[in-house]
């Protein structure tokens, strides 16, 4: 979507690629943010470069192995990505790709990193009342139809990108767990913001799993 756009607001650190004259031109890869590559993306456009997305890229990389690694992770990573949000405003009023990223990717990371997930907890209130003073039939069926929905859209995605539909089961538990950590996380990094306080860089234990697993990658498998 954010190529069709041509407002790609990220390269992901982990699976991305620069040219070296671009990252000459926009003065490297910046270190006031702790989004770095967010903000670099982000450079690069407002430059005027074009961000495209390879759908045949594959890479390993690591993921948080304990809840509070997660924490730590998606915390830097939303307060970061405030940061380079709020650092790259003035895409809004530029021409060019600057202005395609200010006026499209910026209210879209808005709405759906900032607005939405602070409206979440709505949600879960709405879901208490209904449990105690609305039918229970309802619910569950206005539940499970949301889960079929967003279960469906995750096969579509699962299958775009060629992947087993192994981890639709946790889809379930995505509602009772995840997304209530995506919330708090969003909270807490708002309130950082709005009071001034710095966030130190949040650095995940790495356990050595990725490389474990490219090792014991077969023959011809990409890596």
């Amino acid at each position: 979507m954010y190529d069709v756009l041509e407002c790609m607001p990220t390269i992901p650190g982990a699976i991305g690629a620069f040219r070296r004259e671009v990252l000459l031109a926009v003065g490297g890869v910046p270190s006031d943010t702790l989004a770095e590559d967010t903000d670099l993306t982000m450079q690069v456009l407002r430059a005027g470069w074009r961000v495209v997305y390879e759908e045949a890229a594959i890479a390993w990389t690591e993921a948080p192995s304990s809840l509070r690694q997660l924490w730590r992770q998606r915390y830097r990573w939303c307060y970061g990505t405030m940061q380079a949000m709020w650092k790259h405003r003035h895409a809004l009023r530029e021409p060019g790709a600057g202005g395609k990223l200010g006026r499209r990717g910026l209210p879209y990371l808005t709405v759906f990193q900032i607005v939405l997930p602070l409206a979440a907890p709505a949600v879960d209130v709405f879901a208490v009342y209904g449990l105690l003073f609305l039918p229970w039939s309802t619910l569950v069926l206005a539940w499970l139809g949301l889960l079929l929905l967003q279960a469906l859209t995750a096969a579509y995605a699962l299958r775009l990108d060629r992947e087993r539909f192994g981890p639709l089961w946790a889809l379930p538990l995505q509602q009772l767990v995840y997304r209530q950590v995506m919330y708090l996380v969003v909270v807490q990094s708002a309130v950082t913001a709005v009071i001034g306080n710095r966030l130190r860089w949040q650095r995940m234990v790495r356990t050595g799993e990725a490389a474990a697993l490219v090792g014991a990658a077969p023959p011809g498998h990409p890596r």
